[in-house]
């Protein structure tokens, strides 16, 4: 359910209603009467393939069961943009129009993206009224900063859609399988220095270990994703740590991993690093530098290595990039890092690994058994381990 209010942020009401019908989502939209002032329903009902409501319905035949049958239906009631007058009707229990009728009959969780100008939001008012909504259990996207319709900047901005629906998949997932359940999940390829401006570094884009707390925000965890430098846009509730090198690579997990439910490995960390780092820019003119490599930190090994029960994260995945005795190289990695769950894909397949949208991995587990997930999404594949996580949790709980 898409509540969309009289703000000028409605166009992106559009936008919004659009990407997530894209994404798969059943989008009922109901317009307050100042929001028809700013875009219609025919909007909506073209970018949803469904009816878009408004006050009109309320007084029609149907105006007794109307938003009951909206309110318990959704699986979301998500209000963006909304007003300082919605959240005022809110926060007051207000039902003088379709919207805030539903509002009082939904029994799905309910998301606000505020939207108002200058000094509005922060106003003693409604900030009492978010207060007393807060205290209700309703979640907030935003207010961000920036340039108002009026030409001010300030708090009150709507965020942007990609992010509205990022919360959106938080407070989904809050009550999903792996509710509760601490999760650890390290991304992207390392960096380790030669000199101030120089390091060595491998191909991963840090897509499938990003793709993973995605699935793992979706399943209901408590996400914290330790990821190597990247362009990438973490999931909305991770708790994101920057590690580099190996060497932080390694105090992180061990920090973070102990006493949680799962740790996950996709990072691509060196397995080599200069022994030496030069303190200054090294230049042409002093000649081709001689760089020896010393054995990198196995950030992996340093967990298996952990106490059970004590230390060591409660399942352990590990992922094998490799380009050749995939397998065999897998189900070594496997057994010697004591992990419950290995992941191998093929890097050298052009369509599927480093730095692309899809991936083809083999899942191996200590008892022998081999899954074969054909060219899927990343995203689809992480949906496949964090269901595997889940399962092993529940069997250690049992």
């Amino acid at each position: 359910m898409l509540g969309v209010t009289g703000s000028i942020a409605a166009y992106k009401a559009a936008d919004l209603a659009s990407k997530l019908t894209q994404s798969g989502a059943h989008v009922d939209v109901i317009l307050t009467g100042a929001a028809e002032r700013f875009i219609s329903p025919l909007t909506f009902q073209s970018l949803t393939g469904r009816k878009a409501f408004t006050d009109k319905e309320l007084w029609g035949g149907e105006s007794h069961i109307l938003h009951v049958g909206l309110g318990h239906a959704a699986d979301l009631f998500l209000v963006a943009p909304c007003t300082a007058n919605t959240l005022a009707k809110f926060a007051q229990g207000q039902a003088n129009d379709l919207l805030s009728i539903t509002a009082l009959a939904a029994q799905c969780p309910v998301l606000v993206a505020p939207a108002m100008d200058v000094g509005m939001y922060e106003h003693l008012a409604t900030q009492e009224n978010v207060r007393v909504l807060k205290e209700r259990g309703v979640h907030f996207a935003g207010p961000a900063e920036g340039r108002m319709a009026s030409g001010l900047l300030g708090l009150g901005r709507m965020i942007e859609p990609a992010e509205i629906i990022g919360h959106a998949r938080r407070v989904l997932g809050l009550q999903g399988k792996l509710a509760g359940k601490k999760i650890v999940i390290t991304a992207g390829g390392s960096r380790e220095a030669i000199d101030p401006v120089r390091f060595i570094t491998n191909r991963s884009s840090g897509k499938q270990g990003y793709a993973l707390a995605e699935a793992a925000i979706d399943a209901g965890a408590d996400v914290t994703l330790i990821s190597a430098p990247t362009a990438l846009t973490p999931p909305i509730g991770t708790n994101l740590l920057w590690a580099e090198s190996a060497e932080e690579m390694l105090d992180l997990v061990l920090a973070k991993s102990t006493g949680a439910d799962a740790l996950i490995m996709a990072a691509a960390i060196a397995d080599f690093r200069p022994e030496k780092v030069a303190g200054k820019k090294l230049k042409k003119r002093d000649g081709i530098p001689q760089i020896t490599l010393e054995v990198a930190p196995d950030v992996l090994l340093a967990v298996a290595s952990q106490k059970p029960d004590v230390s060591r994260p409660r399942v352990v995945v590990g992922f094998a990039a490799e380009s050749r005795d995939l397998v065999a190289n897998a189900a070594e990695k496997l057994k010697s890092k004591n992990l419950d769950l290995m992941v191998a894909n093929d890097i050298s397949a052009k369509d599927a690994g480093f730095d692309v949208e899809n991936n083809r991995v083999i899942l191996l587990t200590p008892d022998g058994e081999r899954e074969k997930l054909s060219l899927r999404s990343k995203f689809e594949i992480a949906e496949i381990i964090m269901a595997r996580v889940s399962l092993l949790l529940d069997k250690l709980e049992k």
